[in-house]
């Protein structure tokens, strides 16, 4: 079989997840568990993998399929521990005084709450805790799934206190051949590594400059009354402020401090110019704009949790900063957990794993329930339980109702992840050939030649896509990226950038990422519709980012020093 039909055996999984998701509308419960067998089949029998491997795989996805769901029902219980509480009624209350206008209120809570949230924790929390608080602000489910998704953009490579840039390109590239290679240079791997990360920041400081506004835009569009993109334009001044008071001082952050604070530093910037901006109307439209009456929405926009917002207990009233305090401490606790070396350890010292699987050497899965935002979750739900003064009762409420809402999101999530395993897995094989996302990176790689860094960022996202992550998209193709430079002779320091940003672009279409957010609103089963809205921002950042690519390479000639030195 020649490199050309290995290379589009690769691409099957993920064309045919496409199809069937985007292009035929079915269920992720239907489409995923058939991908799962043909990906395996091509494991098997074009890559010549080991039953043993392929086996294994599986186990290790059933095992980060555990880790995700305790994510999913932390988000779902701090929900609805505030819906019973009364905290969710107070938290609507506040926001009418910052603005009753949907437009602001998305670009608040869905932009820069969401990306403080990245950047303290990544995993894809932001989407499992803002859409779940739009839902509870009256938002529709499906807006709220897409908005969270979005999200998952321009803040995701510094996410988790960098590690999609510390582990992902730090383990993803050969850190000690390159050290030494440096060091003959007269320059050190850790300037490089700032290099790399200073670049990531200004890539997507000026592409992600446009997303709060797009993402104002495909709301409007999609769920407004009046299906109008000029709707959400009319807040372009706000939103383009949004965009500047985020983007700046995320931009110098990972220039000059490195990629552990950017999107958290940016976050809180951003919060404390928009919000006082937003009170006083600034750069505001005159008229507000809100979602037509929720008896007029759709079917496909409900989900299940928001049908039963209006259940909040009627007791006595909960004060905004006493209701929002639930979300401070979470932000709060989950920094401290990644700054605090004796915290993280602390946590990280409850682990449940099985390494290397069935025998096979590196696949390993591993669960630390204290140390992952779940755990973190479960404890703020304990916090404000004392807060809030609740009953046994309605604590035991909100646990039932989140336990309810993770059985379809498992059985989805056990059959995308191991598909997941097996295509990073497949590069240990009896064919000797390289893993399936290497392959398909080399196909793209072939086939486009000289003006590849255009098409750099879309092998990131190509990776996310797969893998449902920036780091590991990191770790699999930073190398292959940097390998690439070399054969163009152009930078490897910016080829390894555009890797980066165009695999947090990819987070916007990550299959299981959609089914996580889907399922903290109760919308599984509609993840097409979401792709098929989130896949034009994606587009649109990718583009972006490879044409910066091209003009930082062959235009304004931005070179490295081992570049230099060819």
């Amino acid at each position: 079989m020649n490199q050309t039909t290995l290379s589009l055996l690769a691409f099957l999984p993920l064309v045919l997840a496409g199809v069937l998701l985007i292009g035929f509308r079915w269920p992720a419960r239907y489409a995923m568990p058939m991908v799962y067998v043909i990906t395996a089949a091509i494991g098997l029998w074009a890559w010549d993998m080991s039953f043993n491997r392929v086996l294994a795989s599986s186990l290790q996805g059933l095992i980060l399929t555990v880790g995700i769901l305790w994510i999913i029902f932390g988000a779902i219980l701090l929900l609805n521990t505030l819906k019973h509480s009364g905290g969710i009624a107070a938290i609507r209350r506040g926001f009418a005084n910052i603005s009753p206008d949907r437009r602001v209120q998305a670009l608040i809570v869905a932009w820069l709450f969401g990306c403080f949230i990245e950047g303290a924790s990544g995993f894809g929390t932001p989407a499992a805790v803002a859409a779940p608080l739009l839902v509870a602000l009256g938002f529709p489910a499906l807006a709220a799934v897409v908005l969270g998704m979005m999200v998952q953009s321009t803040p995701v490579s510094f996410g988790a206190v960098g590690t999609p840039i510390l582990v992902g390109v730090g383990a993803g590239l050969d850190r000690s051949g390159l050290t030494t290679q440096l060091a003959s240079l007269g320059s050190s791997w850790d300037a490089f590594f700032m290099m790399i990360s200073g670049r990531v920041a200004i890539t997507h400081a000026i592409v992600g400059v446009l997303m709060p506004l797009i993402m104002v835009m495909v709301m409007t569009r999609f769920f407004g009354r009046n299906k109008s993109w000029a709707e959400g334009l009319a807040v372009a001044p706000f939103a383009l402020l949004t965009a500047v008071a985020f983007g700046v001082p995320y931009m110098l952050a990972g220039v000059f401090l490195g990629p552990e604070f950017p999107s958290m530093i940016g976050a809180l910037v951003g919060l404390a110019i928009v919000v006082p901006a937003a009170k006083k109307g600034f750069l505001l439209p005159k008229q507000n704009w809100d979602f037509a009456p929720a008896s007029e929405w759709p079917a496909e926009w409900m989900g299940k949790i928001e049908m039963k917002l209006d259940q909040v207990a009627g007791k006595t009233p909960i004060s905004t900063p006493m209701a929002w305090a639930p979300y401070l401490l979470l932000a709060a606790i989950l920094v401290a957990t990644r700054v605090i070396p004796e915290l993280k350890s602390f946590l990280l010292g409850l682990k449940f794993g099985w390494v290397d699987i069935l025998g096979e050497k590196g696949v390993s899965g591993a669960i630390e329930p204290l140390y992952l935002p779940g755990g973190i979750l479960v404890v703020v739900v304990l916090i404000t339980f004392f807060l809030h003064r609740m009953t046994g009762r309605e604590l035991a409420k909100a646990a039932n109702e989140s336990s309810r809402t993770l059985l379809g999101a498992g059985f989805v999530l056990i059959f995308t992840i191991p598909m997941v395993r097996i295509l990073i897995n497949s590069g240990v094989n009896a064919s000797g050939l390289v893993s399936m996302p290497v392959a398909m990176a080399q196909f793209v790689a072939d086939s486009v030649g000289g003006v590849y860094p255009f098409f750099a960022p879309w092998v990131g996202a190509l990776g996310a896509y797969i893998a449902g992550s920036n780091t590991v998209s990191n770790l699999m193709l930073s190398q292959f990226q940097f390998n690439t430079a070399g054969l163009l002779g152009v930078s490897g320091a910016m080829m390894v950038a555009l890797q980066s940003v165009g695999a947090a672009a990819g987070n916007m279409i990550a299959i299981h990422n959609v089914v996580a957010a889907s399922a903290t609103v109760g919308l599984l089963g509609r993840e097409g519709t979401t792709l098929r809205k989130t896949l034009l921002p994606t587009l649109y950042y990718v583009v972006a980012a490879g044409s910066i690519g091209l003009i930082a390479m062959y235009v304004m000639g931005i070179t490295d020093p081992i570049h230099a030195a060819r």
